[in-house]
């Protein structure tokens, strides 16, 4: 217990804490773009306010999200710590060797990182904490005629401030009341100033995951001359490229919409 303890006091160790953290991380990204592409259906919110609905209330979900709050924290604080001791000793990325010829992204992964977690800070307490425990959302009903598929919304204002959400069946309309985190993000979206600098963060998550992605499997040992050209080109394509852009797009949508 003593060597495992050990191990993972090291700057081997922490290196090791932060690709495994930071490889979750990637896999919960791909997860929450696709969620948030919701936002792009013209169905007035339904699909995206199902879907937070369905994050906050299904318990396994619940349980995967506190975990996942857990990694962020994790993931920073040993950042921090790397970064920290990097400074006073000689600059080293995840991976176990530092190269003169490091990019730019692999030099300022602190800098990507600080702008990140200053991201999502702002972005969870605009959004999950307000809609978890605040009172601040407003609710939508959406009836859906079962028949002919037709949806139609309106906004439900809840008899008891302890309502959540419902769903119910009368006269062959199905009656949804969820709470209409939509609303909050085209009011958030609505903002130039948060859009400008959500499109920043989205340009950190992109030199964050070109530089992180590849020097995880690095840290980890996990190179091979076959494999490691697909993990360079899904690290630069899909994180680094399509994943940031994705989420960049939706700020500029719904500015250009509102």
């Amino acid at each position: 217990m003593s060597e495992f303890k050990e191990t993972f006091n090291s700057s081997l160790g922490k290196k090791l804490i932060m690709a495994l953290t930071g490889l979750f991380l990637c896999t919960f990204l791909i997860v929450h773009v696709g969620g948030n592409a919701l936002l792009f259906k013209n169905d007035d919110g339904y699909a995206f306010n199902m879907y937070a609905n369905f994050l906050t209330h299904f318990p396994p979900i619940e349980v995967i999200a506190y975990i996942l709050y857990a990694f962020i924290l994790v993931h920073a604080l040993y950042a921090l710590i790397l970064t920290v001791k990097n400074r006073k000793s000689r600059p080293v990325g995840y991976a176990v060797k530092a190269s003169d010829n490091a990019s730019w992204s692999s030099k300022n992964m602190g800098l990507l990182g600080s702008i990140l977690f200053l991201f999502i800070v702002i972005h969870m307490g605009d959004f999950w904490y307000h809609y978890k425990f605040t009172n601040a959302v407003q609710f939508k009903e959406y009836r859906t005629d079962l028949s002919s598929g037709v949806t139609q919304s309106v906004e439900f204002v809840p008899k008891s401030a302890d309502f959540e959400h419902s769903i119910s069946t009368e006269n062959n309309i199905e009656i949804v009341r969820v709470k209409d985190l939509h609303l909050r993000v085209a009011a958030s979206f609505a903002n130039p100033v948060y859009d400008i600098f959500y499109v920043i963060a989205m340009v950190a998550v992109s030199f964050h995951l070109l530089h992180g992605f590849q020097s995880a499997f690095r840290t980890l040992g996990w190179t091979h001359r076959k494999y490691t050209p697909i993990v360079e080109f899904i690290g630069t394509w899909f994180f680094a490229v399509i994943i940031p852009i994705a989420f960049a797009l939706m700020p500029i949508v719904y500015y250009f919409k509102k």
